[in-house]
């Protein structure tokens, strides 16, 4: 051990400092763990991706192994044992870690390897989560919320006690890791987590309901799937009745099944149904250009241009038309991002009807039936029917 840069105690140089607290749980904890560990995977061949610096890749010739790092908790896999079983041998070497074999956990989430197949879910998260608030033996819900439903700041009587709702709805906002059908709906309820009333826990409580009933609901990757990125916008016009704005919503396949999405209330006043979808497909090029940048650190570049699916044709032409029209010329100029990425072939904006735009399930309450069709089409089923 040796006394600290910068300081050096003269009249007892060989002293060092009493350790008070390990840096374990200090703010700068995860930073400094972080560059530890980033600079010895450097180190082995490893580089960082530009698209998430958690992503490592060593890509030699016919070897490609990828590490995704999340504080102390690591993935590793690729094409090459060998390889991964050095790198695991030398990690356990430098620092202190366990192997723990095939992946089945992690960070809540649950990963099934089926032949060919990937399941995910969180099961055991959301069991956990019905018996906290006591509803496993409430009344089954096939969808998460009433359709049409009109939740107001000022409507209902408050809450004596607001704690519970916020720890639901805190708890649902993480159970949308694995269940995207649900993530308008816990987006809605969490728009009142200031001042929550009754009508607004009825609601939180209806969602955890639903997903008491589809607790064998995740999602399923196939491995011979066509992986192919495909994108979805949509956005509702003055949603919110406090503010009146608009929500976006956006959802990417990879392979047939949802490997990204959103439903998230726009920052600004729309002034018409093709501003407020303009807007949503702005923040859907932004993920999308994201998407290809990730895919392609993993090896997987995608040739040509990536079509993304709007269900308005004002949005979609404004889209393509590089003239400002004076009816647009208000719109905030990072906006127009989507007509950047449409004019340069990154993006191709399609047209898709209005009962077949996935999207649609991120921004508004639908029928029993047209959330089930949506629902599958975003990959998610039962593990029951495997």
């Amino acid at each position: 051990m040796e006394q600290p840069p910068g300081y050096v105690a003269n009249s007892h140089p060989d002293f060092v400092c009493k350790l008070k607290k390990a840096l374990y749980g200090l703010k700068q904890a995860p930073r400094a763990w972080y560059g530890k560990i980033a600079q010895y995977l450097q180190f082995c061949g490893y580089l960082a991706s530009d698209s998430d610096h958690s992503l490592f890749v060593k890509k030699q010739s016919s070897l490609h192994v990828i590490v995704l790092l999340y504080v102390d908790d690591i993935i590793i896999t690729g094409n090459d044992e060998k390889e991964i079983a050095r790198l695991q041998e030398e990690l356990s070497i430098r620092f202190d870690m366990k192997n723990l074999g095939e992946l089945n956990h992690f960070l809540g989430l649950e990963v099934e390897n089926l032949e060919n197949r990937i399941f995910v879910t969180q099961r055991n998260y959301a069991e956990k989560l019905v018996a906290k608030f006591d509803l496993k033996e409430g009344k089954k819900c096939s969808t998460p919320l009433d359709i049409n439903i009109r939740l107001r700041r000022d409507e209902g009587s408050l809450l004596s006690n607001p704690q519970p709702y916020r720890v639901l709805v805190g708890s649902l906002i993480y159970l949308t890791i694995t269940r995207p059908d649900i993530a308008f709906a816990v987006g809605l309820v969490s728009r009142f987590m200031q001042a929550p009333r009754k009508p607004h826990l009825e609601a939180a409580k209806k969602i955890l309901k639903y997903v008491n009933t589809t607790l064998d609901m995740g999602l399923f990757y196939k491995k011979e799937a066509n992986f192919s990125l495909l994108g979805f916008t949509d956005a509702d016009f003055g949603g919110d009745l406090a503010d009146r704005k608009s929500t976006s919503g956006y959802v990417f396949l990879y392979g047939g099944t949802s490997i990204s999405w959103c439903s998230k209330k726009q920052d600004s006043v729309s002034l018409s149904t093709t501003e407020a979808e303009y807007k949503a497909s702005a923040l859907a090029a932004q993920e999308c250009v994201w998407l290809r940048r990730l895919i392609e650190d993993l090896d997987s570049p995608i040739q040509g241009s990536t079509s993304l699916y709007g269900d308005n044709q004002s949005a979609i032409r404004l889209a393509t038309n590089p003239v400002c029209h004076a009816r647009t010329k208000h719109i905030e100029v990072e906006h127009h991002f989507i007509r950047e990425k449409v004019l340069e072939g990154t993006i191709n904006a399609l047209e898709v009807k209005s009962q077949d735009n996935v999207a649609d399930i991120f921004t508004e309450s639908l029928s029993k039936s047209s959330f089930e069709m949506l629902r599958s089409q975003l990959g998610i089923i039962s593990r029951k029917s495997l």
